[in-house]
C-alpha cells in the first residue's frame, strides 16, 4: 500500500539526473563563451593576412590563450564527452597557425612551407593525437581540416596576388596545393565531412591553374621561378 501511496518511482531519481544536466549545461555554456572568443581571434586572420607579422605577434599568441581556456575546462571532464562543441574552432586555430607557417613565420622566412601536427601543436601548446589516455589534444582530423582551409585561403591568395601585381606568389601557391593534394590521395579517411572536403581540392587546384593560365595569355609569366625550394 505504501508504494501505491508514494508512487512507484521516487520523485529524487530525476531530482538527481536535473543536477547533472544543469551540471552538464553550465560546462556547455563556459565552454561556448571560449570557443565564441577563439572565433573572434581566427577571425582576424582572414582580416590582416598575408600580413605575416600581425598573424604570428598579435593573432596566434590571442588564440593560443583562448586554447589555454578551452584547456582549463576541458581537462576536468571526459575529453570525447564535449570535443563536439569545440572540434571546429580547433580547426580554425589550426588553420590560423599552418597559414602563418606558410607566409614565412615562426622564424621560417619565406613562404610556402608546411607545418605538421607536431609543429602545430607546439604552436598551441597542446598534446597532439593521444591514444593513451583521455586527455585534451588536437586531433589528427583536425588538423587535415586546418589543411583544407589553408588551401581554400591559398586559392584566394593567388587570385589577390595578380591583383596586386605579385605574379610569382600564383605559381608557388600552384605547385604547394598540388603537392598537399597528392599527399591527401595516399590517405585512406574514413570521416566523412573531412573525405567531402578533400573532393573539393581539384576545384581549388584547377582555380589556381586557371589564374597562372591566364597569366600566361596576357604574358605576365616572363620567367617561371623554380619551385623546388618552395617548399
Amino acid at each position: 500500500m505504501a508504494a501505491l501511496q508514494h508512487g512507484f518511482v521516487d520523485p529524487a531519481v530525476f531530482e538527481s539526473l536535473q543536477a547533472k544536466i544543469d551540471d552538464d549545461t553550465k560546462v556547455k555554456d563556459e565552454i561556448r563563451d571560449v570557443c565564441h572568443n577563439l572565433d573572434k581571434q581566427v577571425k582576424l586572420t582572414y582580416a590582416v593576412s598575408p600580413a605575416v607579422e600581425q598573424v604570428s605577434t598579435a593573432i596566434v599568441p590571442a588564440i593560443q590563450s583562448q586554447i589555454s581556456a578551452l584547456v582549463a575546462v576541458a581537462y576536468q571532464h571526459p575529453f570525447y564527452k564535449f570535443n563536439q562543441m569545440w572540434t571546429r574552432h580547433m580547426q580554425d586555430a589550426a588553420f590560423a597557425v599552418v597559414l602563418c607557417g606558410w607566409l614565412g613565420g615562426f622564424g621560417r622566412g619565406r613562404e610556402g612551407g608546411l607545418l605538421t601536427i607536431d609543429d602545430v601543436g607546439h604552436v598551441l601548446k597542446v598534446p597532439v593525437n593521444i591514444k593513451e589516455r583521455d586527455a585534451f589534444h588536437l586531433t589528427i582530423e583536425e588538423y587535415l581540416h586546418a589543411l583544407i582551409s589553408l588551401i581554400d585561403e591559398l586559392a584566394r591568395f593567388a587570385r589577390n596576388s595578380v591583383t596586386l601585381g605579385n605574379y610569382q606568389r600564383p605559381l608557388v601557391i600552384s605547385q604547394f596545393i598540388k603537392d598537399l593534394h597528392a599527399g591527401f590521395q595516399i590517405l585512406n579517411l574514413k570521416n566523412d565531412s573531412l573525405r567531402r572536403r578533400v573532393d573539393s581540392i581539384k576545384y581549388k587546384v584547377r582555380e589556381v591553374e586557371d589564374v597562372i593560365y591566364d597569366l600566361s595569355l596576357r604574358g605576365l609569366l616572363v620567367e617561371k621561378p623554380a619551385l623546388a625550394g618552395a617548399s
